[in-house]
This record gives C-alpha cells, sequence and structure tokens, in this order.
C-alpha cells in the first residue's frame, strides 16, 4: 500500500530552520515525484516544493525560493524539506503527496497524502 508519513515539524523561531522528512512506501522515489504542500487555519493550501524523478527537477514556491530547499533519498525511500530563515508566516500543517506519475503536478492531482506535520515559527 501506498503510504506517507510526515515528521520533524516542531515549535521555531523566527529566523530558525527545521529539516521536515518524508518516508514513503508502496512506492520507489526514482520514477515517482513528492511534492511538499502546506496549509495554514484560514488559508489555501499552497504547494510549497516538488521534487520530479526526472533529473531531480525542482519546484519551488515564491514565498519560499531561496529558503527552502527539497531533496531525497531514493535508497532510503525519503523526501526531505530543509527550511532556513523561517518567518511567522511558515507556521502551517505541512504534508507530503503524490499522485504515482513522474512529473511535479498540483494539489487537486495527488491521490495519496501524508498526515502532515504542524510547524509553528514564533515571533
Amino acid at each position: 500500500q501506498v503510504q506517507l508519513v510526515e515528521s520533524g515539524g516542531g515549535l521555531v523561531q523566527s529566523g530558525g530552520s527545521l529539516r521536515l522528512s518524508c518516508a514513503v512506501s508502496g512506492f520507489t522515489l526514482d520514477q515517482h515525484h513528492v511534492g511538499w504542500y502546506r496549509q495554514a487555519p484560514g488559508k489555501e493550501r499552497e504547494e510549497v516544493a516538488c521534487i520530479s524523478s526526472s533529473d531531480d527537477s525542482t519546484y519551488y514556491a515564491d514565498s519560499v525560493e531561496g529558503r527552502f530547499t527539497i531533496s531525497r533519498d531514493n535508497a532510503k525511500n525519503t523526501v526531505y524539506l530543509q527550511m532556513n530563515t523561517l518567518q511567522p508566516d511558515d507556521t502551517a500543517v505541512y504534508f507530503c503527496a503524490t499522485d504515482l506519475s513522474l512529473e511535479c503536478t498540483v494539489a487537486a492531482e495527488e491521490d495519496y497524502w501524508g498526515r502532515g506535520t504542524q510547524v509553528t515559527v514564533s515571533s
């Protein structure tokens, strides 16, 4: 079965860093993309970053470009999201997701989601 489990969230002060992990099972990362999404109370779900199985191409939202880095370890079946220079606006529940396709897509097309990990950034 396909499963994604996020971890690494927590409380951090503004300017700090966190590294989120997405452990996947039921599929291999070498032929499937994984995206990171976040949702804050009262806000729409947004895509933060994505990594494709096509030459490890990546996508970042403008709001996190230069601060966040997505990566993967195919052997460990784990996708990471390194988050630096965190700001209060980054506070949200962070999810990883896939639809088992090779290329990155949008949230509405993703079929499999983790349950999320809470990231809270204090000012």
